[in-house]
């Protein structure tokens, strides 16, 4: 009977053992897998964000290509318009200068 018992308990010891080491390597395996698939979602997110930033960049040089045109353009009407104050007091100062140089 002490025999058996011995036996028994010896079984349970390397069964315990075996048990213990399938979960530590279990265990490794779910820990390296998961930093597989925590690189890989890293990764991922990285290209995602880096093409959503040349998106943002092309959005916004585009944007700002408009807004320099509009701004060109703006600044265009207001030279137009000052050029054509400017020849109608031309025609009136060429007018007085030829009054008092008549005058004169």
């Amino acid at each position: 009977m002490y025999v058996e018992t011995i036996v028994a308990i010896s079984e349970t010891e390397e069964k315990a053992r075996r048990m213990k080491a399938e979960a530590a390597l279990e265990a490794k395996k779910s820990i390296a897998d998961a930093k597989v698939k925590g690189e890989a979602m890293v990764a991922d997110a990285i290209k995602k964000a880096e093409a959503e930033l040349m998106q943002l960049g092309k959005e916004s040089d585009e944007k700002a290509m408009a807004a320099a045109k509009d701004l060109a353009h703006s600044g265009d009407n207001k030279k137009a318009v000052m050029r054509a104050r400017a020849e109608k007091r031309m025609d009136d100062a060429v007018a007085l200068i030829v009054e008092r140089i008549v005058k004169g």
